[in-house]
C-alpha cells in the first residue's frame, strides 16, 4: 500500500480541461440568452444567474487543477503550461460574468446591434477553445494536433472580427448617442465584450504551443 502512494501518479488534467472548457461554452451561451431575452427582467435575471453558476462551477475545476499540481509527480504536459491554460480559461468565464453583471449594475437600457454582434462573436470563441482543449489529449496523432492548430487559427479571426466590430460601435457611439451616460455605459460594456475575444485568443496561444511541443 505504502509502496503504491510511492508510484509516481500522471493526473487526469485533460478531463479536468474539458470540464472547464465545457463550462466556457455553457457561459457564453448563456450570456448570450441574457442579451437574446433582455427586454425581459425575469429571463434577463435567469440567464445572467445562469452565468455565474458556469463561473462558479468552473473555479472548482480550476481550483482541483491547482490542488492536483501539488500531488502529481509526472504531468502529461509541462506544468507551467498547465497552470497558464487553466488560468487564462479561467479569465475568459471571469469576464463573461463581470460583463453580465456589469450590464446590471450600469442599468444599460437596451442592447444595440453592435453588442449584440460582440455578444455573438464571443460567444463562437468560446465554443471554439471548447472545441481546441478537447483535443489536447491526442496531440500525438498527426491530424489531430493539425486540427488544434487550424481551430487556434479560427480563433485568431474571430478576434480579429471583434477589433472590427469594435471599431465600428466605438465610432458609431461617438458619433450618435445623444446620451452621455449611456455613451458611457455602452462603451464599458463594448470594451469588457472585446477582451473576452482577447482571452480566448491567450487560450489559442497557450493551446498552439502545447501543440508544437507536444505533437
Amino acid at each position: 500500500m505504502l509502496f503504491s502512494k510511492l508510484l509516481p501518479k500522471e493526473g487526469n488534467f485533460f478531463e479536468l480541461f474539458n470540464q472547464h472548457g465545457a463550462k466556457i461554452a455553457e457561459g457564453s451561451r448563456a450570456f448570450m440568452q441574457m442579451i437574446e431575452h433582455y427586454a425581459d427582467p425575469a429571463m434577463r435575471q435567469r440567464h445572467a444567474d445562469a452565468v455565474d453558476t458556469a463561473e462558479h462551477d468552473a473555479d472548482k475545476v480550476t481550483a482541483e487543477v491547482n490542488r492536483l499540481l501539488h500531488k502529481t509527480f509526472i504531468t502529461p504536459i509541462d506544468r507551467e503550461q498547465i497552470l497558464s491554460l487553466i488560468n487564462a480559461m479561467d479569465d475568459v468565464l471571469d469576464l463573461l460574468q463581470d460583463t453580465a453583471e456589469t450590464m446590471a449594475l450600469y442599468d444599460v437600457h437596451a442592447v444595440t446591434e453592435e453588442l449584440r454582434s460582440l455578444a455573438e462573436l464571443s460567444v463562437k470563441c468560446c465554443e471554439r477553445v471548447q472545441h481546441a482543449v478537447s483535443l489536447l489529449p491526442k496531440l500525438n496523432v498527426p491530424a489531430v494536433a493539425e486540427a488544434a492548430i487550424k481551430t487556434c487559427e479560427e480563433i485568431d479571426k474571430l478576434e480579429s472580427d471583434a477589433d472590427r466590430v469594435m471599431r465600428s460601435a466605438m465610432s458609431r457611439l461617438f458619433r450618435q448617442e445623444p446620451d452621455v451616460r449611456e455613451l458611457i455605459k455602452l462603451k464599458a460594456i463594448y470594451e469588457q465584450l472585446e477582451s473576452i475575444s482577447d482571452r480566448c485568443e491567450d487560450v489559442a496561444n497557450l493551446i498552439e504551443g502545447i501543440v508544437l511541443e507536444n505533437s
